[in-house]
C-alpha cells in the first residue's frame, strides 16, 4: 500500500506543479471578489475545481442566489461524474464504496488522464496518493496568490489574475484547431457570451455561464451529431 501511495505521489507531481501556478490565479481572483486568504484557500481545498471556483467566485461576489450557485455548479461540473462512472471500471476489487466516495473528491481533468492511462487496475492507495499532491499544489497556489493580491499593487494583481483565463484558453485552442465541431461550440458560446455582457446585462454572470454552455452544446448536438458504429447519427 505505501509503494502505491507514493508511486502516486511520484505521478502526481507534475500535476502539483502545473496546479500551484495556475491556482495563484484564481487565488488573486478570489480576493478581488471579496474573499479572505483563508477562505479562497478554503474553496480550493473543499472543491479542486478551476472552472467551477471561478464562476463560484464571481456569483458571490456578485450576491447571487444559492439556486444560482447550484445550478451553475452542476453545469459546469457535469463532467467529473462521466468521468468517475469512467474510472469505475479501472477500479479492483480494493475499492469499497467508502474507498470510491472518497477518491470522488479528487477527480480532476488531469488526474482522470493519468489514472485511464494506467494499464493496471487502480488501488485506492495509489488515487490517494496522486489526490493529495495535486490538492497540495492546487490549494496552496491559491493562498500564496490570494496573499499576493492583498499585498501586490492592483495593475500588478490585475495582469497576473488572467493566468486563470489562460489556463481555460490553453485547454480549448488545441482541441479547436484539430476538430471543427469543438472550434464552432466555442465560438457559439463566446459569442453569447458576448451577448449577455453587453446586451442582456440583466441577466446575472452565474446563469448566462449556465445559458451559454446548455446553447452552445445544443447547437453543436444539432449541428455535429455523434454517428454509432452502425453510421446512423444519435
Amino acid at each position: 500500500m505505501k509503494l502505491n501511495f507514493r508511486k502516486g505521489m511520484y505521478d502526481g507531481i507534475p500535476i502539483m506543479l502545473g496546479y500551484l501556478s495556475v491556482s495563484f490565479g484564481f487565488g488573486i481572483l478570489a480576493v478581488k471578489c471579496g474573499l479572505s486568504v483563508f477562505a479562497a484557500g478554503m474553496v480550493s481545498l473543499t472543491n479542486i475545481t478551476s472552472a467551477g471556483q471561478a464562476a463560484g467566485v464571481e456569483i458571490i461576489a456578485a450576491a447571487g442566489s444559492v439556486i444560482e450557485m447550484i445550478l451553475v455548479q452542476i453545469t459546469i461540473n457535469m463532467r467529473y461524474s462521466l468521468m468517475a462512472l469512467s474510472l469505475s471500471q479501472k477500479c479492483d476489487e480494493s475499492f469499497t464504496p467508502i474507498h470510491r466516495l472518497i477518491a470522488s473528491y479528487g477527480i480532476t481533468d488531469e488526474i482522470f488522464a493519468l489514472c485511464a492511462a494506467q494499464e493496471q487496475k487502480l488501488r485506492p492507495s495509489y488515487m490517494y496518493g496522486m489526490i493529495s499532491v495535486a490538492a497540495l499544489g492546487w490549494t496552496s497556489g491559491t493562498v500564496l496568490g490570494a496573499a499576493a493580491g492583498e499585498l501586490l499593487p492592483a495593475s500588478v494583481s490585475s495582469a497576473m489574475g488572467i493566468v486563470l483565463y489562460g489556463m481555460f484558453i490553453a485547454i480549448i485552442i488545441p482541441p479547436a484547431r484539430k476538430n471543427i465541431s469543438v472550434l464552432v461550440t466555442v465560438i457559439i458560446a463566446a459569442l453569447i457570451s458576448i451577448l449577455f455582457k453587453y446586451l442582456l446585462t440583466a441577466v446575472s454572470g452565474g446563469f448566462a455561464v449556465m445559458i451559454s454552455a446548455i446553447i452552445a452544446a445544443a447547437a453543436a448536438a444539432v449541428l455535429f451529431p455523434v454517428k454509432d458504429e452502425e453510421g446512423e447519427q444519435t
